[in-house]
């Protein structure tokens, strides 16, 4: 099935339900047994047979489903949140005395778990050029356990050439995890490019509509034990009336992701025409570095990108994010609404340096009609000077 059919009819089967057209939400902690043999058995070592409310129900099992289909992949897991499944995945691979290689541009919670938890512990945690291709094969050492990518960096959208760095990881045993939260399954299928496990914060475009806190980990047959084991040993557990709303929204990523990159991609054309942007940081756009690998890897992008503001102070940036009425001032993406923040990319990097001749403004591009987010970015432009 082509992905849009998949969105409607995998993970779900009314005949199963009642027809129930959606699969049921399923609250339970304990799980009977018609027997004590049954109780019993061996545990399931794919974790897919139902034996207790913390490993999942059947909601859970059906988003988890059709997130992995989605993707191609062999397995999911949900997770509390993003954040959790990027530190059990991690986890999975990475014990005291190994090495893991982390993209610069990563998201600054990954960065801070690796320093705060991988350091303490006794891992080595080297941070390398996003932008390093094939090159990555340098950095890796008898001791590397893991590759960690985010295509594109979700401040300053350096897009990876995850191919190449697969191939050089590969070659030497490593297996190689990515954030995809950015190009979700829809738009980047991780397992045809390499990657053997992919981490999504489904807070983001799988929910759709900020109203959930969800990570998922989907990962390939080889690596899937590894990873679900760590997730069980860690205890972690998710909603089932999270997982229902998640799966809900999944429903609709596809028109929603298409309305998201039209409307973004005419707002990142009007910025570059802008004389007060330096540069704008949408892989979509042809002017932007990584827009080759982008059109050879993704099928879409995502509503979020950065541009650079020309000839403004830091002072002005705030201004300007704080003029705006349509753009919310908050943390996450992903959702119905346009956001904007101040970034500050320069604070995190230590692989590579961030200059880029001005303030960092990051958006993110909702389902507003975007003649009125230009408006309100003009007249958010008009007030710089006054700042």
């Amino acid at each position: 099935m082509n992905k849009d059919t998949l969105l409607v009819h995998v993970g779900r089967d009314p005949r199963q339900s009642q027809g129930m057209v959606n699969t049921p939400v399923y609250r339970t902690s304990t799980v009977l047994n018609p027997d004590v043999e049954t109780y019993e058995a061996p545990r399931d070592e794919d974790y897919q047979r139902i034996t207790y409310g913390r490993h999942g129900t059947p909601t859970t099992r059906a988003l988890e489903e059709a997130v992995a289909r989605l993707e191609g992949g062999y397995h999911a897991v949900a997770l509390p949140s993003g954040l959790a499944a990027i530190a059990a995945a991690i986890s999975a691979f990475v014990k005291p005395g190994g090495h893991i290689l982390v993209a610069d541009s990563v998201y600054a919670p990954t960065r801070v778990f690796c320093q705060r938890q991988l350091k303490a512990k006794g891992a080595e945690v080297e941070y390398y050029d996003p932008v390093i291709g094939g090159g990555i094969a340098a950095l890796i050492k008898p001791n590397t356990k893991a590759v960690f990518c985010e295509s594109p960096g979700s401040l300053t959208f350096e897009v990876q050439d995850i191919p190449a760095i697969a191939a050089a990881a590969h070659a030497r045993g490593v297996p190689v995890l990515a954030d995809n939260t950015w190009g979700t399954p829809y738009f980047f299928r991780s397992f045809e490019r390499g990657v053997d496990v992919s981490i999504h914060s489904a807070t983001k475009y799988i929910s759709g509509h900020s109203d959930v806190m969800m990570g998922l980990i989907v990962t390939n047959e080889q690596h899937w034990r590894t990873v679900r084991r760590t997730v069980a040993d860690f205890g972690y557990s998710v909603s089932p009336d999270d997982c229902y709303l998640a799966l809900r929204g999944l429903r609709t990523i596809g028109v929603r992701l298409k309305q998201h990159m039209a409307s973004a991609l005419g707002v990142a054309r009007w910025l570059r025409s802008r004389p007060e942007a330096r540069h704008v940081l949408y892989p979509a756009l042809t002017s932007h570095p990584g827009n080759t690998i982008w059109r050879r890897d993704f099928s879409g992008a995502a509503g979020l990108f950065s541009f650079i503001l020309n000839r403004a102070s830091e002072r002005q940036a705030a201004a300007f994010v704080n003029s705006l009425t349509l753009f919310g001032i908050g943390s996450s993406w992903g959702g119905y609404e346009s956001l904007a923040t101040v970034a500050h990319p320069e604070k995190l990097r230590t692989a590579t340096q961030w200059k880029p001749g001005g303030p960092t403004i990051r958006l993110h591009i909702g389902l507003e009609d975007p003649a009125d987010l230009m408006a309100d970015l003009e007249q958010g432009f008009n007030k710089l000077g006054m700042a």
